[in-house]
C-alpha cells in the first residue's frame, strides 16, 4: 500500500499557481518584469506556513509558526515592499521498526510574502525565533501613527 500524504492546501496551491502563470504570461507579453528569483522560490514552494497579522499604534506583527523548523533554516528578505519567509522543512527519517499511519505535516520547500505598507520604519525591522515561532515587528513610520488632535469647545 502505497502512503500519500494528506495535503489539502495543496489544491488550493496548484490553482493560485495556474492563475499566476497565466497572469504572468500576460505581464511577460506586455513587458512588465517581475523578480526571477521570487518567482523560482514562489513555484518551489509546497506548502505555506500559518500567518497571524496585527498592527497596534507603533507597529505591524506577524507571527508565523514554524514548527520543527531550525533558526538557520528560516530567510527573511524584505526588498520592495515585500517581506517574504521561506525554507525547507525535512522530512525525518522512517524507522525500520516503525509503520507510518498517517503524515499530515507538511515537508519541503515553503514560501510567503507580504506587501507591506509604505510608511514603515524598514531599517527597524526585527524578527526573533522561539519554539518553532517566528516573530516579525514592523514599525511604523512616524506619519503613519495616529495622532491625537484635541479639539476645544467653545
Amino acid at each position: 500500500m502505497t502512503l500519500v500524504k494528506f495535503n489539502p492546501v495543496r489544491d488550493l496551491l496548484n490553482f493560485e499557481r495556474e492563475f499566476n502563470r497565466m497572469f504572468n504570461a500576460l505581464e511577460s507579453r506586455f513587458g512588465i518584469s517581475r523578480s526571477p528569483e521570487i518567482d523560482e522560490e514562489y513555484e518551489n514552494a509546497v506548502w505555506m506556513p500559518l500567518t497571524d497579522i496585527y498592527e497596534d499604534n507603533d507597529k505591524y506583527t506577524l507571527k508565523v509558526d514554524l514548527p520543527g523548523i531550525k533558526k538557520e533554516d528560516v530567510k527573511i528578505n524584505y526588498a520592495n515592499g515585500k517581506l517574504s519567509i521561506s525554507g525547507e522543512r525535512v522530512q525525518e527519517s522512517e524507522t525500520k521498526d516503525a509503520k507510518w499511519h498517517r503524515i499530515e505535516k507538511s515537508y519541503g520547500k515553503y514560501y510567503r510574502s507580504f506587501t507591506l505598507p509604505e510608511q514603515i520604519q524598514e531599517d527597524k525591522i526585527s524578527a526573533e525565533f522561539k519554539d518553532g515561532l517566528l516573530t516579525i515587528t514592523i514599525p511604523k513610520a512616524e506619519e503613519a501613527k495616529p495622532k491625537e488632535i484635541e479639539i476645544k469647545v467653545k
